[in-house]
């Protein structure tokens, strides 16, 4: 496999080299790889949310792209429900490898390009471990906390400083990892009073320093550079979340504050609404919201107020339909309406209609090997509660729409039983039937076919006592 991936190196390198001397073809990029465990025989190249090609794999896995007419800066490569960026600048010959069982984690990047591209990913899989330790310190004095996070942008900005030094990179990439130190930085300040405990919100922001916020003054919401950024999109939502909460603390009476609060979530579509003009990020962000408000909402009547507010502040007409099936969808799985006839598969190629196997009280789980992490726990987790509760039925559902053997894969690879192993007969209508989001989502059925739960989750600290519920009606 390395003599294979090195020839395709080689053969980047001769390209690369052939087109030195002629500066009328010096715009271009290549980007090509190899992909173990493949999700499906194709990835799909894009910028700027603009699909350039779909590229088919050769019989080892591998494709090579070449993009002509090159507009340098971030491009995306998407293969089998897995995201990544990388920079592109002219000349650049990149190569990538990856895992799709450790997607990020087994991304490696070789040829002209590859030192960025690699201190990237790198600080990506960096910041997600930093994540961690972030909501472990924002339990610390305001002060304090922010001395954490302080020395923390200050060893980035000198492994950056270094990195620079050394490889002289371009001003584009020195752009780009700046706002990702940045970025990274003001999210850690704006999870603050949520992550912090106690919900006294109120108590927690005056407790600030009064220029702990100082850099909201040079912030540009409407940044269309950075848009498709992972880093500059999360520092949005964080920002939205609190200056939303700042905004509702104002004129709430409520002693507590709660995040499911319809008059909260009215306050953030408003704030997106009057603070963002860029019409793309605008949409993006209040379809983002609703999903997140009405797949956690049980209130029929506070969902109906909320998507109206939604419709009236989106200009996204592809966005509105899709959340209106979906609050349909969401209307459907009411609790104590019937579950809805859905056609499953086992991974033996037998259908079933899924009520078919309900004559106990169920519960119903989802996973895909986009979300890997989430199928080990959630399977193991599982088992667990098997074991505990005999008299349930615990039926899984793969929701991928590349075939069942990468599925069957992640299986034997990790143990788990085929029994009540299943897929989707047609994955994007029941997904959509079944509005299943997050994928962490579980519904609960009584024995008579009836939904007790809509919308929980098998690692809440209610869940337990959820099913108990379900067994004794």
């Amino acid at each position: 496999m390395k003599l294979r991936f090195l020839s395709l190196l080689i053969i980047l390198t001769l390209l690369s080299c052939k087109n030195d001397g002629n500066n009328s073809e010096d715009n271009y990029a290549y980007l090509g790889g190899e992909i173990m465990n493949p999700n499906s025989d194709f990835v799909v190249v894009s910028k700027s949310d603009m699909v350039l090609d779909t590229i088919k794999l050769d019989n080892r896995n591998r494709f090579l792209y070449k993009v002509n007419n090159l507009k340098e800066g971030l491009y995306t490569f998407y293969h089998g429900g897995e995201i990544q960026m990388v920079l592109l600048e002219p000349k650049d010959s990149l190569l990538f490898r990856l895992n799709t069982l450790e997607f990020d984690e087994s991304l490696v990047f070789t040829g002209i390009g590859d030192k960025k591209n690699n201190y990237l990913i790198n600080e990506f899989l960096e910041n997600e471990i930093q994540e961690k330790k972030i909501f472990k310190f924002c339990q610390l004095k305001p002060n304090v906390y922010e001395n954490r996070i302080d020395s923390l942008k200050a060893f980035k900005l000198k492994k950056l400083k270094t990195f620079k030094t050394k490889y002289k990179p371009s001003a584009l990439f020195e752009k780009i990892a700046q706002a990702n130190i940045d970025y990274n930085y003001y999210s850690s300040k704006e999870v603050y009073p949520f992550v912090h405990h106690g919900n006294n919100k109120t108590e927690i922001i005056k407790s600030l320093p009064k220029d702990f916020y100082n850099y909201r003054k040079s912030i540009n919401y409407n940044d269309i550079f950075f848009k498709e950024y992972h880093h500059y999109n999360s520092f949005l939502r964080y920002s939205i979340n609190n200056l939303s909460l700042e905004n509702h603390l104002r004129h709430s009476t409520d002693v507590e504050f709660k995040r499911s609060s319809l008059c909260y979530n009215l306050d953030r579509l408003k704030l997106i609404d009057s603070l963002i003009n860029n019409e793309n990020i605008k949409n993006e962000l209040l379809y983002y919201f609703t999903a997140s408000y009405l797949s956690k909402s049980t209130n029929s009547e506070n969902n109906d107020v909320f998507l109206s507010a939604y419709l009236s502040k989106s200009s996204d007409e592809t966005g509105k339909n899709e959340i209106k099936r979906f609050a349909a969808s969401l209307y459907n799985l009411k609790d104590g309406g019937h579950f809805p006839d859905i056609k499953i598969v086992d991974y033996n190629n037998t259908e079933f209609n899924i009520n078919s196997l309900i004559n106990t009280p169920t519960v119903i789980c989802f996973w895909s090997n986009t979300f890997y992490n989430h199928f080990k726990e959630s399977h193991y987790k599982l088992n667990e509660l098997k074991v505990k509760y005999p008299e349930v039925r615990f039926i899984v559902i793969n929701i991928d729409d590349f075939g069942s053997d990468r599925p069957k894969t992640s299986l034997k690879e990790n143990r788990f039983k085929f029994k009540d192993e299943y897929q989707f007969k047609s994955p994007k209508e029941s997904i959509e039937a079944l509005a299943i989001q997050p994928m962490t989502k579980t519904i609960v059925i009584d024995k008579h076919q009836k939904i007790v739960y809509s919308n929980t989750n098998i690692f809440s600290m209610n869940f337990e006592e959820q099913l108990l519920g379900a067994i004794n009606r």
